[in-house]
């Protein structure tokens, strides 16, 4: 049975791509932060996943991940690495917390790089492993390929995932290991409940306070739209597992319209159509 890390199992992408690849015959190792969502993953997927608790900014836990991965596979190599943990920080890029943007890039950016270091020799970097060098895909998002109001700090660090996953496919080429990047539009998971009850009352003084609100409602309405965490997860095992897969895959659900108006259109017309529609034209 060949075997998959993933990371952030517990609901969302990774619970989706887990769900998938382990009824397609994978082995999964999926991290969690706390043993009870480890316990309860255990009893939904069985003998095919195994929880790995650690938070991707802890590199000794990353770390003893990666030994434990490593004991079960008895010499042979891991198929792949998936890096999907992430958190969304939002808010005014001028009145953001800075610690709050330092968190984002952290867990955003530097996890998924204390993850790779970690997994790298499992995926092929340590010679003396059996099999086929395995695969990495991390998961950016259409924010990092474009960047809206208010979603700064998420866009920075999957802008930031956009860049390292290319840098990292050329050094990997060395070793036989692939780097896939995979971009999701809107998803729909338990983050839009979430959203919906972020406290936007810290920017009560702020001159975008109602701009935010409108912000707010019409971006989880359209997350509540987007495609299912499955969809995701069979689109993470074809990177995984077709013969010449592409170096990044786009799912956004958003309308051939939209997408070709995203694609084609000046930044400058973008800016004032974005800004017409939020509030954000001056006065």
């Amino acid at each position: 049975m060949k075997s998959i890390v993933i990371t952030g199992v517990s609901t969302g992408i990774g619970h989706g791509a887990t769900k998938v690849l382990t009824q397609k015959g994978f082995h999964v190792f999926g991290s969690v932060r706390k043993p009870e969502d480890g316990e309860r993953l255990k009893k939904e997927f069985g003998d095919r996943f195994t929880p790995l608790l650690f938070d991707v900014t802890d590199e000794a836990a990353v770390k003893r991940g990666a030994e434990t991965v490593r004991t079960a596979l008895k010499g042979e190599k891991l198929f792949g690495l998936v890096n999907n943990a992430g958190i969304a920080v939002s808010g005014p890029l001028i009145e953001v917390d800075p610690d709050d943007f330092r968190k984002q890039l952290e867990v955003n950016v530097t996890g998924p790089l204390l993850v790779t270091q970690a997994f790298a020799p499992l995926l092929g970097v340590d010679k003396s492993l059996k099999g086929n060098p395995g695969r990495i895909v991390n998961i950016s998002s259409v924010g990092g390929k474009r960047a809206f109001p208010f979603i700064g700090p998420y866009a920075a660090s999957k802008f930031a995932i956009e860049g390292f996953s290319e840098s990292l496919r050329r050094e990997l080429m060395l070793f036989g290991i692939d780097v896939i990047i995979i971009g999701p539009g809107a998803v729909k998971t338990a983050i839009w409940d979430k959203a919906e009850e972020i406290d936007i009352s810290r920017y009560g003084n702020s001159p975008y306070l109602q701009i935010l609100q409108n912000f707010q409602n019409t971006f989880i309405a359209q997350g509540r739209k987007g495609f299912p965490p499955e969809k995701l997860g069979r689109l993470i095992h074809k990177a995984l597992t077709v013969a010449n897969p592409k170096v990044r895959y786009s799912a956004n659900p958003a309308s051939i319209v939209e997408k070709t108006m995203m694609a084609l259109a000046p930044k400058r017309t973008l800016d004032k159509i974005v800004a017409r529609a939020l509030g954000l034209m001056p006065k």
